[in-house]
């Protein structure tokens, strides 16, 4: 696996176990369909929450959360809709979050949570 792909990995599994830890109820991950992929797709409170997940080693080349343009959040959005078509069983409303993960070689990942963006 390549390691960027290795990377995306670790992000999504933090990620994951964060939003579990925090009281989501994670019903899908890595859901894809012809206009994309959203990473984490959960439950918490009478939310469906469709989370992005962006990792990154450093800040270097900017922070993780500085992926998340206008066009991006228009995609999630886009997305988030396209999920809920095609599971007319669940109910509630949507939100849209973004996890920015920042997990160097040789400490600890750090890990920001963002509810609610473009709101």
């Amino acid at each position: 696996m390549r390691a960027k792909d290795q990377l995306g990995r670790l992000g999504e599994n933090l990620a994951t176990a964060y939003l579990e830890e925090h009281g989501h109820d994670v019903v899908e991950r890595n859901w894809r369909c012809r206009e994309g992929e959203i990473d984490v797709v959960s439950r918490q409170g009478g939310y469906i929450v469709f989370t992005e997940v962006k990792a990154r080693r450093s800040t270097a080349a900017g922070h993780p959360l500085e992926a998340i343009t206008p066009v991006k959040l228009a995609r999630m959005r886009r997305l988030a809709g396209l999920w809920m078509l095609a599971h007319p069983e669940e109910r509630g409303a949507m939100r849209l979050d973004v996890i920015a993960v920042v997990a160097p070689h040789d400490r600890a990942p750090n890990l920001e949570h963002v509810a609610g963006v473009g709101a």
